[in-house]
């Protein structure tokens, strides 16, 4: 279904992936897991034709990225990190909006666009402005766009950051239901969130495929790393590197802004070294 080979890009003399390589079987759905600016993000966009790579060979449904871009992006539905809403239009509208791009059939469309609302959840706020509604729905309506012209392959990269728990096992629910009916690639920064959905995972550190298996044998591999999530209240650069300071601290990550400065941080330490002295020293 997605052959990926030698995948490498360039930006000047800065690497931002090299010599990937990794398949996605038909029905699968596949998690792409590594901290922020591993390389993920790049690998979604080369796939998706929205980057030209420096070398190597992207392939979808057989279609080479490269030589048949139009093919590829027929079959690809994509919601970014930052979904490309317009938040002054309706839910319809916008949806409406989007499949005139997507050169969808006119009298197909509103039975397609009502089917879409109902999978995902937003049939109720379809004629509501997309600025005013929850976090939550505003993924939704990203993840309807995705959906539209029924592509076979879905790219969904971070689609649970910044939503709050209730609204990240919705959106894991549902995409578990997509799985049923689509191939889907899923970038995350957090094991538990690509172990919870997928039956793959490749794990990508510094550009490069660090290990490729199931999410149980990774877990286990995992076993010497323990992990907490602490709320503390202060600019977030600075706790941060105040975190990251602390020894036995391999990886740290600002999870979820409650309010202004207030910040609920994902902490992994080594299992032997105790972190959490210092951490509630920071916090005091």
């Amino acid at each position: 279904m997605i052959e990926i080979q030698n995948l490498t890009k360039y930006y000047g003399n800065i690497v931002g992936v090299k010599n990937l390589d990794f398949t996605v079987e038909k029905g699968e759905i596949l998690g792409f897991l590594g901290p922020n600016g591993a390389g993920k993000t790049t690998t979604m966009n080369i796939i998706t034709g929205y980057l030209p790579s420096t070398e190597g060979t992207v392939k979808v449904c057989g279609y080479d990225i490269l030589e048949e871009p139009a093919e590829v992006k027929k079959r690809i539905g994509y919601l970014p990190e930052h979904p490309p809403l317009y938040f002054d239009m309706t839910v319809i509208d916008y949806l409406n909006f989007v499949s005139e791009l997507k050169k969808v059939n006119k009298k197909s469309r509103k039975g397609e666009l009502n089917d879409i609302m109902e999978l995902v959840g937003i049939t109720e706020v379809r004629n509501r402005l997309i600025k005013n509604l929850s976090k939550g729905y505003k993924q939704r309506v990203g993840l309807a766009q995705a959906l539209i012209g029924k592509p076979e392959v879905l790219i969904l990269d971070e689609p649970t950051v910044g939503l709050d728990p209730k609204q990240i096992i919705e959106i894991r629910k549902l995409i578990r239901a997509l799985g049923k009916e689509h191939t889907i690639i899923l970038s995350s920064h957090i094991l538990t969130e690509v172990s919870a959905v997928c039956e793959r995972v490749v794990i990508i550190h510094k550009g490069e495929i660090a290990a490729i298996d199931t999410p149980e044998n990774l877990s286990k591999n995992l076993g010497n790393v323990s992990k907490m999530s602490v709320t503390i209240s202060g600019p977030k650069s600075s706790v941060t590197g105040y975190i990251k300071d602390i020894y036995g601290v391999k990886y740290v990550e600002p999870s979820i802004e409650k309010e202004k400065d207030v910040v609920t941080y994902i902490v992994e330490s080594d299992k032997d070294v105790d972190v959490r002295r210092p951490l509630f020293s920071i916090i005091g």
